[in-house]
């Protein structure tokens, strides 16, 4: 008889159904995970609000996760049943011009588990036991399941090239946007100006290691020109996905700097781009979106070592029969950076 478990379907836009499904059984090269938590990331309430993936639906979410190894299949070495895990979600060919450059999302045949593929509101998962990286047994669940979005913010800071003393604007912050504000100041960046229209997510990034706090978008750029001696900011991190603010993002660069595109737009919105300023100052734009590969290594030790102040992201915890409430409560709950879902 085959094994069942229990999976949040998300079947259309808005709407989960707790199911009983049948529990994977691992392939050749493929590692079974008994997921223990899932963290519900901001691309998961796209998806939810029909705005992603859509074509996707019904499927089961979730790539914020860690849990055990269950159980092996066939051809898997280097990993053990039992072993506390977190799990890359980007499957590549590894054979691809993209893939040998670690640059997974252009993989033509690239898939993303819980985006594009079953995901981790399950209690069972079947991954390639390649993407398979061992955790620490001293690290609380609650914090492996931070690895993947923090991998991405560590991505984020690899490609801006930010090195100690340069200045950065974070604008936004939410789970993310104080994921870049802590990285930022842990390379050593300064200042570091943050905004956001929650006061108190503000200070809430103030805490985390931001220098100048902005919960009024009217004064941002007057606050960044008087931290930057009139010059504007090495760095501005777009981490909210409006069209506005990756605007107004372009008026806090200094000349000679670069704008992080990070946050994610509707499909189909354009970025107005002034070209010959754009030449004669010198400025560029790079686009970061998802972690893989090294930068999940990279956030993992930054976790293992206590680089990041977590508790934030800890606090909001549903089961999984509660999937829809805590959905369906996110946006109402600005003082939980993170809600993760319990196995």
């Amino acid at each position: 008889m085959t094994a069942s478990m229990r999976a949040a379907v998300l079947v259309e836009p808005g709407r989960f159904e707790l199911r009983e499904v049948a529990r994977p059984e691992p392939g050749p090269g493929e590692a079974l995970i008994r997921i223990a938590r899932t963290g519900i990331c901001g691309t998961d309430m796209h998806i939810f609000h029909g705005a992603y993936a859509s074509e996707s639906l019904p499927m089961v979410p979730g790539h914020e996760f860690t849990g055990h190894v269950a159980a092996l299949g066939p051809n898997v070495e280097d990993v053990e049943e039992g072993q506390p895990v977190v799990v890359d979600m980007n499957i590549g060919c590894t054979r691809c011009y993209w893939c040998r450059r670690n640059e997974i999302l252009n993989c033509p045949k690239m898939q993303q588990i819980g985006i594009t593929i079953d995901g981790a509101f399950a209690e069972f998962l079947s991954v390639p036991a390649r993407l398979v990286i061992p955790a620490p047994e001293h690290v609380l669940p609650e914090i492996l399941a931070l690895t993947e979005p923090l991998a991405c913010v560590v991505r984020a800071a690899r490609k801006s090239k930010v090195t100690f003393g340069q200045s950065v604007a974070v604008i936004g912050a939410g789970p993310i946007g104080n994921l870049h504000v802590q990285l930022m100041r842990t390379i050593g960046a300064v200042p570091i100006i943050v905004s956001d229209v929650s006061p108190e997510r503000v200070q809430m990034a103030l805490d985390a290691g931001a220098d100048v706090g902005v919960s009024d978008p009217a004064k941002l750029k007057a606050a960044v020109m008087d931290a930057t001696d009139e010059r504007g900011t090495d760095i501005v991190i777009e981490s909210v996905g409006s069209p506005a603010l990756y605007a107004e993002a372009q008026e806090l660069v200094r000349k000679g700097g670069h704008l992080m595109v990070f946050g994610l737009t509707e499909p189909g919105e354009s970025l107005n781009l002034d070209i010959l300023t754009t030449i004669l100052e010198e400025n560029s734009v790079r686009g970061s979106v998802a972690g893989m590969g090294e930068d999940m290594h990279d956030a993992l030790t930054l976790l293992t070592h206590g680089r990041i102040k977590t508790t934030p992201f800890t606090g909001a915890a549903y089961p999984l029969d509660e999937i829809q409430t805590a959905f369906d409560s996110f946006a109402d709950r600005p003082q939980d950076l993170k809600t993760q879902i319990v196995m």
